[in-house]
């Protein structure tokens, strides 16, 4: 090989190695967005209200909607999404299958939003006996169903189980295909609409059903600020739904598909805490949260709901909020 030769080749294998090294650094500074499961429910609102504010990143965050939570858990088990919003029986499913998860924010606890909606003429949990009853088995369905016939002195034997996504549940009941479903805003708002009466709902469940921002914990440990960031637009967007109703109900009423004014009832049955309650729940020595997932923990291995005990001690980090 002549000189002119080498000099070519030297010259090029330079540039591949410059090549691979810029997009090496552009694949470090510019990742992809943090991919967010979640389903339609006024408690998860906020974020998809930041993105409408334009407060959301588009380039750090991306929010993925999913039909039914079972969805977002197994694009959560899969890595398909590097977070998602899930209540904290749904994380400690996603946690027995050994996915290891940091929940990095509450975002609302339930307190009426989460129920059972029936046919008329069906009074009480008891006359649900040899009826049908819709709900998304492996998700917070099931421990709805569970615990609302655990203090209705019944078991799930005495009710004819129909596994549905939440969003197959509306449909499944103007057919008559079922008696009753466990569902949620905004499905029960417009089965109110069409009839339906409300039989239990989480208001009975005090501090049971909790909400949150859980993350692979390999993601948050590598990106951390981009959680720090979504927290902070994640209060502040809260602020603007207490401050602001009115221009808020209006956004999240075209996603919801019920009016403005079933948006704001709709929050009556939440309670959406603020960062020093965020702060009293996960962080210190001995967070307030542990407790409450160890009792879930607990009643979901009781009823066949997990695969096999769980520790949630390490579960709980409040380092996105500081």
């Amino acid at each position: 090989m002549d000189l002119m030769s080498r000099l070519r080749l030297g010259s090029l294998l330079l540039a591949l190695l410059l090549a691979g090294l810029i997009a090496s650094g552009c694949s470090q500074t510019n990742p992809e967005p943090v991919r967010i499961g979640t389903v339609v429910w006024p408690g998860y609102e906020p974020l998809y209200l930041a993105r409408e504010l334009g407060d959301l990143p588009a380039d750090e965050i991306r929010l993925v909607e999913y039909p039914s939570a079972t969805e977002v858990i197994r694009a959560l088990r899969n890595k398909s999404l590097e977070a998602a919003a899930l209540t904290l029986d749904e994380v400690l499913v996603v946690l027995a299958d050994r996915v290891p998860l940091k929940v990095l924010l509450v975002m609302d606890v339930s307190d009426g939003g989460d129920v059972i909606m029936a046919r008329p003429g069906i009074a009480s949990m008891q006359e649900l006996r040899g009826k049908r009853i819709g709900v998304e088995s492996n998700a917070l369905g099931a421990y709805m169903l569970t615990r609302s016939l655990q203090t209705s002195g019944m078991t799930i034997g005495d009710v004819i189980v129909k596994h549905m996504g939440v969003n197959t549940q509306e449909q499944a009941y103007l057919k008559g295909d079922v008696d009753a479903v466990v569902t949620f805003e905004p499905v029960r708002t417009r089965l109110r609409n069409a009839g339906a009466v409300e039989l239990f709902s989480s208001r009975q469940l005090p501090g049971e059903i909790v909400d949150v921002l859980v993350a692979h914990e390999d993601v948050y440990r590598d990106r951390p600020e981009v959680f720090r960031k979504l927290a902070d637009t994640w209060f502040k967007t809260v602020d603007y739904l207490r401050e602001q109703p009115g221009p808020a109900a209006q956004v999240i009423a075209r996603r919801l598909k019920i009016s403005p004014q079933e948006v704001t009832a709709s929050y009556d049955g939440l309670t959406l805490p603020d960062r020093t309650e965020n702060l009293r729940l996960l962080g210190g020595e001995q967070p307030a949260l542990r407790t409450t997932v160890r009792r879930l923990g607990q009643v979901l291995l009781d009823s066949a709901l997990l695969r096999r005990p769980v520790s949630g001690d390490e579960l709980l980090s409040d380092t996105a909020l500081r």
